[in-house]
C-alpha cells in the first residue's frame, strides 16, 4: 500500500509540472501558434531558477523562506518568457515557420541550460544542485507528500479556463486563433495578442521547469526535456481545454512513473533485461494514448474539440 501511495503522490507532483507547461502551450496555441519550443523553455526556466536561488542561498547567511519560493518561480518565468518573446519575434514579425522556430528554441534552451548549468555545478564543486528551496517545495499538505504547487497548478488551470471562456480578452484571443483576418477586420490588434499569448505562455512553461528544480534540484542528466514533450502531447489530449489538462496531466504522470514503480506497485520481480524493455514500453503509453485521442477526435468531428483553425499558420495582414 505504501508503494502505491508513493507512486500516486510522486505522480501528482510530476503531473503538476507537466500541467504548468501544458497550460502555457494551450495559451500559446489559442493564438494560432504551435510552439514546439516548450521543452527548451522549461529547461531554460529550470536552469535560470536554479542559478538564481542557488546564488541567493550562497550570498546570505539565513535565506528567507518566502524568497526561496518566489525567486526560482519568478526568474524561471522571466527566462522562459524571454525565449517566448524570441519565438514571437521570429513567427509573428518575421513570419518564420513555426515548427522550425519551435525546435530551434528547444535546442537553444536545452543547450544553454546544460552548458551553463554544468559550469555552475563545477564552480560550486558539487555534482548535484541541492538547494534549501527543495525543503519548502516538497513540504506536504494535509498530511500527504503533496507540495503547495499542486494547489497552485489547479487554480491556474481554472483561472485560464475562465479567462478563455468568460472574458472579452480571452474570447478575442480565441477569435484570433480561429481567424486572425476576421479578428483584425473587427479591430482586434492581432500582433499584440499573439505576442502577449506566446510570451506569457512561454513564461508559464518556465514555471513548470522551475518547479522541477525546486523539488528535485539540478542535475546534468535530468529529464525536463522529456516532460516538455509530454506537455505538448497533453495539449492535444486535453483538447485545448485547461480544465481537462488537470486530470490529463496526472494520468500522464501516473503512466510515465509506472516504468520505475511497476515492480513495487504490483509486487513482481523481473530480470533486468525485461525491466529495461518494459520501462521503454511504458514510457510510450502517454503518446500512444494521445494518438488514440486524436483518432477519436477525428471521427467525432466536434468543432469544440478541434485545434484552432489557424494553428501553425502565419498571418499575412496584407492578404486579408
Amino acid at each position: 500500500m505504501d508503494s502505491v501511495l508513493t507512486w500516486v503522490y510522486s505522480s501528482i507532483t510530476l503531473g503538476t509540472i507537466i500541467l504548468f507547461s501544458a497550460l502555457g502551450e494551450i495559451l500559446t496555441e489559442k493564438s494560432g501558434h504551435l510552439n514546439l519550443g516548450v521543452p527548451g523553455m522549461m529547461f531554460f526556466g529550470a536552469f535560470a531558477g536554479f542559478s538564481a536561488v542557488f546564488g541567493y542561498e550562497k550570498s546570505v547567511a539565513v535565506p528567507n523562506d518566502a524568497l526561496l519560493v518566489i525567486i526560482p518561480l519568478v526568474v524561471g518565468f522571466l527566462a522562459a518568457a524571454g525565449l517566448g518573446l524570441l519565438y514571437s519575434f521570429f513567427t509573428v514579425t518575421l513570419r518564420a515557420n513555426q515548427n522550425v522556430t519551435g525546435l530551434a528554441i528547444t535546442s537553444l534552451g536545452v543547450g544553454l541550460g546544460s552548458f551553463y548549468g554544468q559550469r555552475i555545478l563545477q564552480a560550486a564543486n558539487v555534482g548535484y544542485g541541492r538547494t534549501k528551496a527543495m525543503m519548502i517545495f516538497t513540504e506536504g499538505l494535509f498530511g500527504t507528500e503533496l507540495g503547495f504547487m499542486v494547489i497552485v497548478g489547479i487554480i491556474v488551470a481554472v483561472i485560464l479556463q475562465l479567462f478563455l471562456s468568460k472574458t472579452r480578452v480571452g474570447l478575442n484571443l480565441k477569435a484570433i486563433g480561429e481567424s486572425p483576418a476576421t479578428a483584425d477586420a473587427a479591430g482586434i490588434n492581432v500582433t499584440r495578442y499573439k505576442y502577449l499569448a506566446t510570451t506569457i505562455g512561454g513564461g508559464i512553461c518556465g514555471i513548470g521547469g522551475a518547479m522541477y528544480i525546486g523539488i528535485w534540484g539540478w542535475t546534468t542528466n535530468n529529464n525536463i526535456e522529456g516532460l516538455g514533450w509530454l506537455a505538448v502531447a497533453l495539449v492535444i489530449f486535453a483538447t485545448w481545454k485547461p480544465v481537462n489538462a488537470i486530470w490529463g496531466s496526472y494520468l500522464f504522470a501516473l503512466l510515465y512513473n509506472l516504468q520505475s514503480n511497476f515492480a513495487y506497485v504490483f509486487n513482481v520481480t523481473f530480470p533486468r533485461e525485461i525491466n529495461s524493455a518494459m520501462g521503454d514500453l511504458l514510457q510510450m503509453v502517454p503518446y500512444l494514448v494521445t494518438i488514440l485521442i486524436l483518432i477519436i477526435i477525428a471521427f467525432r468531428k466536434k468543432r469544440e474539440n478541434q485545434p484552432p483553425m489557424s494553428l501553425g499558420l502565419s498571418y499575412f495582414r496584407e492578404e486579408r
